[in-house]
């Protein structure tokens, strides 16, 4: 390999480092600066495709609030109206069309979750303990990063977290049995001042109440 060429790779190299390393620190300064957030979202979540078919996909969308450390509530509108509310001890999930609620301890859902990523987690340490955590290549115009759950017991098999500078962008979640959701956000509100009775949740009348 001629010097020249040896020179380009490099810097190739180093620019495509100093890229991927964007995205952690984009990660770290959302952690850390971020302490509410509004925006819209649309999920994309498709299952694996069976032998023979084509994989399908199922598209929802709604809104997305959090206040950190560890409250938070996705309102899905469409198709089907559902809420998941976290109120920094327990996590809320409502479904509408079966009028049931399921509730459970926070400090047992979250752990390794992409909730935890985004909303639940006080600083970049608190991720660490929970997540192993990797620059990205860029695409689509945002800076990733992949976090790897440490604890290999549970359904999440990786998240990739993108941003537009230090602004969240969107979230590819896989889970153990290779089905991948993307949700992707916009109208995204930065520290807006956001009620506190936003992550009170109450059981609608009448609703069958699962605890776990």
């Amino acid at each position: 390999m001629s010097m020249k060429k040896l020179l380009v790779g490099l810097g190739f190299a180093a620019t495509a480092a100093g890229v991927w390393a964007a995205g952690l620190e984009s990660l770290e300064a959302f952690v850390k600066n971020v302490k509410s957030g509004r925006a819209e979202f649309t999920q994309t979540v498709t299952a694996p495709a069976k032998e023979g078919q084509t994989a399908r996909a199922k598209v929802s969308s709604g809104t997305f609030e959090f206040q950190r450390p560890g409250k938070f509530k996705f309102d899905y509108k469409k198709p089907f109206a559902q809420s998941i509310v976290a109120d920094g001890e327990t996590l809320w999930l409502y479904d509408a069309d079966l009028n049931q609620v399921t509730q459970r301890k926070q400090s047992q859902a979250l752990g390794s979750t992409p909730a935890a990523l985004i909303a639940a987690a006080p600083d970049l340490r608190a991720l660490q303990a929970d997540f192993t955590l990797e620059a990205a290549p860029e695409r689509d115009g945002l800076q990733w990063v992949k976090a790897s759950p440490k604890n290999k017991e549970g359904q999440l098999q990786n998240v990739q977290v993108g941003f537009q500078g230090d602004a969240l962008a969107a979230l590819e979640i896989l889970d153990s049995f290779g089905q991948r959701s993307v949700l992707k956000f916009s109208k995204v509100e930065v520290n807006p001042a956001l009620p506190a009775n936003v992550f009170q949740f109450k059981a609608p009348a009448g609703a069958d109440v699962i605890r776990q």
